[in-house]
């Protein structure tokens, strides 16, 4: 299994996971032509993919898929009210496959949970992605952590994950409003480096080996700085991580099954 991010943060975000020749792609923020741009850097022919999980309906989120739907049809996976919502302002056709937030299940190889996430959205949720014992979590877009969404990330070996912003950064911002940043750092808001770090923290004994950062702000944050801080929380703990950019995508992450140390054993006696 592998994953990467094609793009994150306000103008658009978008992952991708692939285990066993299936690819997923996760929320479609970006403009078509990016997305197609994009996978193509990544060596992933659109047509090739399986389907488009959505974490809810922001433009952010979904404003390509509309135009990348009239030349890839492709199976759009979404909770219930999200896919309602969507659909309202969609033109092209797609096959919608619904489920309940909190709901797992199976599709097309992959074992699916979703979890909710504290958003401003109809029905924001997070994944975790797995297929074997590999597994991948993406929550992007929530103001907190709560037991329900460190349950449903534990054991994940990949994770993208929220640092949107850096608290001192965005105390001194200057183009916010004061209600703005009070929406940006509210419980259904967006995640800090700290919140995130605590997180990461909270996960790394459970087997998360790689993580990439993703929806930091251009103004309130810094990917050095957001590593930085994670990397301070975890004081040393073995850790993969990176921060994603809008602009570019980032490389492919691999995870790679532990192998039993037995298997050595047999294999050169």
């Amino acid at each position: 299994m592998r994953f990467a991010v094609l793009g994150s943060g306000s103008g658009g975000n978008s992952t991708i996971v692939e285990c066993d020749g299936k690819y997923l792609l996760v929320d479609a923020g970006l403009s078509a032509k990016q997305l197609n741009l994009r996978l193509d850097v990544l060596g992933v022919d659109p047509q090739a993919l399986t389907g488009i999980l959505l974490t809810h309906e922001h433009g952010d989120h979904v404003r390509g898929l509309d135009v990348f739907l009239r030349k890839c049809q492709v199976p759009i996976v979404a909770s219930i009210m999200t896919g309602r919502v969507v659909q309202e302002n969609l033109k092209q056709q797609a096959q919608w496959i619904a489920f309940e937030s909190g709901q797992k299940f199976s599709w097309e190889g992959f074992d699916l949970t979703t979890f909710p996430l504290p958003h401003d959205a109809v029905e924001p949720v997070g994944y975790v992605i797995a297929k074997g014992d590999r597994s991948v979590g993406v929550a992007t877009d929530l103001g907190h952590v709560d037991a329900q969404i460190i349950n449903a990330l534990r054991g994940v070996e990949g994770l993208v994950l929220e640092a949107n912003y850096e608290w001192q950064m965005l105390e001194a911002d200057t183009k916010r409003p004061f209600s703005t940043k009070q929406r940006i750092s509210s419980q259904h808001g967006h995640l800090s480096n700290e919140q995130a770090a605590d997180l990461i923290a909270e996960l790394l004994p459970e087997g998360l080996k790689r993580v990439v950062l993703g929806h930091l702000s251009s103004d309130c944050n810094c990917p050095l700085k957001a590593v930085e801080v994670v990397r301070e929380k975890i004081a040393g703990g073995e850790l993969e991580i990176c921060a994603a950019g809008q602009n570019e995508v980032t490389a492919w992450q691999s995870i790679v099954p532990e192998v039993d140390p037995a298997f050595y054993g047999e294999l050169f006696g």
